[in-house]
């Protein structure tokens, strides 16, 4: 069962999941994705409500 789920990821990318900043790199493009690790979150009456990630946050 493990096998099926990391056979969808391919060998030709990377994620970094840095403390300031999150990195996408995927072979022959380059980083393709480089945005702040931010979440900003709304927490109504004990319902968190997802605002934005990244740059939005």
């Amino acid at each position: 069962m493990l096998d099926n789920f990391l056979g969808m990821f391919s060998a030709d990318m990377a994620i970094d999941l840095g403390t300031a900043n999150t990195l996408v790199y995927v072979k022959g493009r380059g980083i393709v994705l480089n945005e702040p690790s931010v979440v900003a979150i709304f927490n109504n009456s004990g319902r968190n409500q997802l605002l934005a990630v990244g740059d939005e946050a």
